[in-house]
């Protein structure tokens, strides 16, 4: 099943448990808008080459649109509607005053040298400008794309309406970028999981975790385990996988990656198969890559008791059945990987407010974001005697729904 079939069942099952009008239903479900650009650029060689860009914006009903900007050569419209739908009850959920939006161009960021990328990026803004704004759609880094590719959006926007940092996330702090941000994601994914484990008596330290994907987001949360006593056990990303039963030294395995750019001939634990992670022995299980990566082949096989989804729908939904009736509790992407949104949407306000907060406050404000969320969620799956994925879709879903019939939809 893709993101968007599955996204949209999930959408489905939390519009059921609310009771929600078919009418309201069908309008939450269209995007406010879908834009197609071509982007012909230049290439250093002095040939031209050409290729699609696009921006869904979802929703607007409870404040302007947010969501990243990937390069990738598949981009499938797809699962960038999927991503968009995602990203308006991922920022309900968290209670930011947001939408959701996504976006893209279909190229290979790996085969166009930096001056080409800035072509194309200043292309694609000048193509958008007017449909993006601070009030109207934020845009922020996403696969493929970092904080200089917001540095030329924010650039190239100002030409046309002056300076305004605000137009985009996920800047560089000398531009007006948001410290703590780059942990952000990495962060709110131990504070979800300490949430989560305090409900059960429990404790990050001394429980067994594992880490699939050790990006930008699984090398942050493993950081902050290590930091806070928890034994991570397992490792792996695509340049290879790591175990050890007493738990990997986290400092000197990235040490060792940012020496050799790969985990493969780490000395602090033996090597194993890329896949074994998500079926490793271990009490927490984090996958923070790809989608789709526990499924109805390896589901049944997975030992952790709890699963928390930093990546995006990384459990389909037949992997989430058979999870769940072998009791292990899953806490949702939607939930689980929004610090990162969350930050964002502090670095919005200090550039609004040309007030610049210091990196103890934004993470407090995380933390305290993130518990009010889980709070939320847990009453939601009280109220309907559901899962958590399900509380946090309804929580969301109905915050929207809400904001969507107050503001008068059938006028």
């Amino acid at each position: 099943m893709n993101a968007l079939a599955a996204t949209n069942r999930n959408f489905q099952l939390a519009a059921r448990i609310l009771g929600l009008d078919s009418k309201l239903h069908k309008s939450l479900l269209i995007p406010f808008r879908e834009i197609k650009v071509e982007c012909t650029v230049p290439r250093d060689d002095g040939s031209f080459v050409s290729y699609i860009g696009f921006r869904i914006q979802h929703d607007n009903a409870r404040g302007p649109m947010k969501g990243g900007i990937r390069y990738h050569p598949e981009v499938d419209p797809d699962e960038v509607n999927a991503l968009a739908q995602l990203m308006t009850w991922k920022t309900a959920v968290a209670n930011l005053p947001y939408g959701g939006a996504k976006g893209g161009i279909g190229c290979n960021p790996r085969e166009l040298t930096v001056s080409e990328l800035e072509r194309v990026t200043r292309v694609f803004t000048q193509k958008i400008h007017d449909l993006i704004g601070i009030h109207r759609d934020v845009p922020a880094p996403d696969m493929g794309t970092n904080s200089q590719t917001m540095a030329w959006i924010l650039d190239e926007y100002s030409k046309f309406h002056g300076y305004s940092p605000a137009v985009v996330t996920g800047k560089p702090i000398e531009l007006g970028g948001s410290l703590g941000r780059e942990a952000a994601t990495g962060l709110g994914v131990v504070f979800a999981a300490e949430f989560l484990l305090d409900e059960y008596g429990m404790s990050i330290a001394n429980m067994k975790f594992a880490i699939q994907g050790f990006g930008n987001v699984g090398s942050w949360a493993a950081s902050f385990i290590h930091q806070k006593g928890g034994k991570v056990v397992a490792v792996s990303d695509i340049t290879g996988a790591v175990k050890n039963p007493n738990g990997i030294d986290i400092p000197a395995l990235l040490k060792h990656k940012e020496k050799a750019y790969s985990l493969k001939d780490f000395e602090g634990g033996d090597a194993m198969e890329l896949n074994d992670v998500l079926v490793h022995e271990c009490d927490v299980l984090i996958p923070c890559a790809l989608g789709g990566v526990l499924n109805k082949e390896n589901a049944a096989d997975v030992k952790a008791k709890f699963i928390i989804e930093a990546a995006n729908h990384p459990t389909d939904p037949e992997a989430d059945e058979i999870l769940s009736r072998k009791g292990v509790i899953i806490l949702p992407d939607i939930y689980a990987n929004s610090g990162g949104v969350t930050v964002s949407y502090f670095e919005w306000v200090q550039n609004i407010q040309g007030f610049m907060w210091e990196e103890e406050k934004v993470n407090y404000e995380l933390k305290r974001y993130m518990k009010r969320a889980f709070n939320d969620i847990k009453a939601m799956c009280h109220t309907h005697n559901c899962n958590l994925r399900m509380g946090a879709f309804a929580l969301g879903v109905n915050k929207v729904a809400r904001a969507t019939v107050l503001r008068g939809w059938e006028a």
